[in-house]
């Protein structure tokens, strides 16, 4: 942090993740230098920039730097988008080179790594998959979708909790049509994934807009003040090991390509690699790099709900 005669400023930038492209993808908060800020800070700088997460970093005794991360709302353990834009902002300013680097997060160590050309890769936690007992009409209705499109394929692709740090109840869907038309209804969505103790609903189909990709998704995490997410790391990997684990990529690329955003007119690509190890990766742009001024102490910070 800075002192100037209006008080203290800290660094803050805006960088779009899984694209090259600003303004599309999924904007994430960086502030580079997050030592002597209080988590009441953090949650209110995050407000501030309002973006779903904003990675705050800062010194580790044992990783190469550690990582906070806030929603507008609360702190959550990991997240992919902010991971890459974290580091790929870090590599643009010249203050890590390509390579492996460690990153301490919340579930643990996680590498990171850059290649020559700035895609930035993360490796996911070990991936977890079970099936969940949810009835077909009950998902459909909260998330806007017939029911029928989802027991379509329901035989060979059940729904499922997957997780490689986060969880996520994965829904495969039969076509395009089906996962865009979805209207989810927050509240059911929020229910739904209460029942299951997931972050969010990660709604996807093998019926993509682009040649190029693997499948086309989209992400709802109400309960953690994310109605829809454009382009979702974290949830791109536990798909990954949700794939894996159903045996469905057998004809698939040993490098997939999620494609997601496009109904927000944010759209983005997120690489998954899971033959092995579960990662993540993309690139990004910085949109905006400024100051920040920082706001008073007060760890006791809550948002007041009508």
């Amino acid at each position: 942090m800075e002192s100037t005669a209006s008080g203290e400023t800290v660094r803050a930038l805006l960088v779009d993740a899984f694209t090259d492209e600003p303004t599309r993808g999924n904007g994430a908060g960086v502030v580079p230098d997050a030592e002597g800020l209080s988590a009441g800070q953090m949650r209110r700088i995050a407000d501030e920039l309002a973006q779903s997460e904003t990675a705050f970093l800062l010194p580790s005794g044992s990783a190469d730097r550690r990582v906070r991360y806030f929603t507008p709302e609360r702190e959550v353990d990991l997240c992919g988008h902010a991971t890459v834009a974290s580091h790929a902002h870090l590599h643009a300013d010249g203050v890590i080179e390509p390579g492996t680097h460690s990153l301490e997060t919340a579930i643990g160590v996680v590498e990171v790594e850059i290649t020559d050309d700035g895609t930035v890769w993360m490796t996911q936690d070990a991936p977890a998959v079970e099936e969940v007992d949810l009835d077909y009409a009950t998902v459909g209705e909260a998330l806007g979708v017939d029911p029928a499109t989802l027991r379509d394929v329901g035989a060979d692709l059940p729904l499922a909790v997957a997780s490689t740090g986060l969880r996520f109840l994965v829904v495969p869907a039969n076509f395009l049509d089906a996962v865009g038309g979805a209207a989810p209804e927050t509240s059911a969505v929020e229910a739904l994934c209460d029942r299951v103790d997931a972050t969010g609903v990660y709604l996807f189909t093998f019926d993509a807009l682009t040649p190029a990709a693997t499948l086309h998704g989209r992400t709802f995490a109400p309960g953690a003040g994310v109605p829809e997410d454009p382009v979702t790391g974290t949830a791109s990997g536990a798909v990954g090991a949700y794939l894996r684990r159903f045996e469905a990529f057998d004809s698939l690329p040993e490098e997939m390509v999620f494609e997601q955003g496009h109904y927000l007119d944010r759209d983005g690509h997120v690489h998954v690699r899971a033959r092995k190890e579960i990662q993540v990766g993309g690139r990004a742009v910085t949109t905006l790099d400024g100051e920040l001024r920082v706001p008073p102490e007060d760890d006791d910070d809550e948002i007041i709900e009508a």
